[in-house]
């Protein structure tokens, strides 16, 4: 160290100092922050009954707002990015599979603002108007947006995690359990409904399988919320005793699983039952894989372009007048304040 200049020395040291992977809270440093937008707004919309000054429902708009705030100043990241699903993203999975999300528009639980005083059709404009207004809002902050068309955010937010964002840390913010089959040690899923955050350890603890084998879980118990029917009788419980296996580090392929099936067969009924339905097995694996990007070269370009853009400032003013038009001040109280709490330090790293 004696050798290098001044100048040298400062440059190691502010590489040194910003070398923290992990504080004492188990909370990752120097890290990227991917949300999964239509999951957050969703979920914001169904549990939120918040109303503006005219008693118009307008909880999916601060209900998203906050929720990304709370994650903002949790996690301090350097970047913020958030992806909604773009316009035909389910149709490779469609072909696959034609039930895949075919009644999930039933199953979204309806918000109590609206039940019993319109009709569907209503309330399905008003998700759409509170999601377009959304995007208004989330252009006069310092994060960046996206939707690719023909790309469901799922893949995208993987392709982020895994490619795009390799060397650094990420968290990922969904209540969607197929994020955690990519948590690794640079990975971590916040749960903002469990307001958890899902590393390798805290997967095996609470599922007693591990994140390598996460998706095999997966693949055998289906996915009601998105139509994806699993391997009949294979619950978490069964699944656990079953495969024990699961919770090792390495991960089993859909092969080994079929063998392993074979020289247990005659001790529980799920690995014949697993053995006659490899077919589920295999379709499941098609829709639900995430670590293997399906995402075309020229695709993956236009994500990186729209990443490497300059993000807008924080525009105070035109956030302001937004929650003014919507009559909104009470929904995000002090919002003055609170836009200066969670996104002046991102604000603040703009070049």
């Amino acid at each position: 160290m004696d050798s290098l200049d001044k100048t040298e020395k400062n440059k190691l040291w502010s590489i040194f100092q910003n070398i923290k992977p992990e504080d004492n809270t188990g909370i990752l440093k120097n890290e990227v922050l991917i949300i999964d937008g239509l999951n957050t707004f969703i979920r914001s919309w169904s549990v939120s009954t918040t109303l503006n000054e005219d008693g118009v429902h307008t909880g999916g708009i601060s209900g998203f707002l906050k929720s990304i705030g709370y994650a903002i100043k949790l996690f301090k990241p350097t970047k913020c990015v958030i992806v909604f699903d773009g316009a035909g993203g389910s149709q490779r999975r469609k072909k696959i599979y034609p039930d895949y999300k075919q009644h999930r528009a039933n199953k979204v639980r309806i918000n109590r603002a609206y039940a019993g005083n319109t009709s569907p059709d209503d309330e399905d404009k008003g998700i759409k108007k509170q999601l377009f207004r959304t995007i208004d809002y989330l252009n006069c902050l310092p994060v960046t947006t996206m939707s690719i068309d023909n790309i469901e955010a799922d893949d995208t937010i993987a392709y982020l995690a895994l490619q795009y964002f390799k060397n650094i840390n990420s968290v990922i913010m969904s209540s969607d359990k197929d994020f955690l089959q990519l948590a690794s040690d640079k990975i971590k899923i916040w749960s903002p409904t469990k307001k958890k955050l899902y590393g390798c350890a805290e997967i095996l603890t609470e599922y007693g399988i591990s994140c390598k084998n996460f998706l095999n879980f997966r693949l055998m118990d289906g996915d009601t919320s998105d139509g994806i029917s699993g391997i009949k009788g294979a619950g978490l419980k069964t699944i656990q005793k079953c495969f024990p296996i699961f919770a090792d580090e390495h991960c089993y392929s859909l092969k080994e699983i079929y063998n392993y099936s074979e020289a247990h067969i005659k001790e529980y009924k799920l690995y014949s039952t697993i053995l006659e339905n490899k077919n589920i097995m295999e379709r499941n694996y098609q829709l639900m894989q995430l670590n293997d990007s399906l995402i075309q070269g020229s695709t993956q370009l236009k994500i990186n372009e729209i990443v490497d853009k300059p993000i807008n400032k924080l525009n105070t003013f035109e956030f302001i007048k937004l929650i003014r038009e919507d009559k909104m001040a009470n929904n995000i109280p002090n919002h003055p304040v609170w836009l200066r709490e969670v996104f002046v330090r991102l604000d603040n790293l703009i070049k």
